[in-house]
């Protein structure tokens, strides 16, 4: 239970840190989305692009299965992947779930 309890802290404060970085259009925002009940987190993007257009859009999702931590989406430059590395979550824990399986 250790383990869950600080997944759940630790993708949380690396979604708080991703929304402390400017995205590349001025009107974007950060959402941060956090169920801890399904153990789901997300980090969503909203607002207009330099075109006025709307933006609304998952930028980060990952959910707790199992005990690992599966990236479902992964919009960002550097990979969010490499934060949980650094952060001492064992690369086995982690699943990149939006690749495709290999049968």
């Amino acid at each position: 239970m250790d383990n869950l309890n600080h997944y759940r802290t630790l993708i949380k404060e690396l979604l708080i840190e991703q929304t402390k970085y400017p995205y590349a259009y001025d009107n974007i925002q950060f959402e941060t989305v956090f169920d801890t009940q399904a153990d789901r987190y997300l980090l969503m993007i909203l607002g207009r692009d330099y075109e006025n257009r709307r933006v609304h859009g998952c930028l980060i999702h990952i959910d707790i299965i199992d005990n690992q931590l599966w990236i479902q989406r992964d919009g960002t430059e550097h990979g969010i992947a490499t934060d949980l590395i650094a952060a001492g979550i064992p690369t086995e824990n982690i699943v990149l779930g939006f690749h495709h399986s290999v049968y």
